[in-house]
C-alpha cells in the first residue's frame, strides 16, 4: 500500500522524482568515494541521503 502511494506520486511528478533520486545517488557516491572528497565526506554523504529519505517520506504523505 505505501509503496503504491509513493510510486504514484513519483510517476505524477517526474521532476521531483529525478531530484530526490539524484540527491540520494550523490550522497551514496560521496560515501563510496570518501577518500577522494575533501573535508567531512561522511557528513555530506549522510546529509544528502537524509534529504533523499525525507523526500521519499514526503511522497508517501502526499501520494494518493
Amino acid at each position: 500500500m505505501l509503496y503504491k502511494k509513493a510510486t504514484n506520486y513519483f510517476k505524477n511528478h517526474p521532476e521531483y522524482n529525478s531530484l530526490v533520486h539524484a540527491i540520494g545517488g550523490l550522497g551514496a557516491g560521496i560515501l563510496i568515494a570518501s577518500p577522494i572528497i575533501g573535508t567531512h565526506p561522511v557528513r555530506w554523504g549522510l546529509g544528502l541521503l537524509g534529504i533523499s529519505i525525507l523526500g521519499h517520506l514526503y511522497a508517501l504523505m502526499k501520494g494518493k
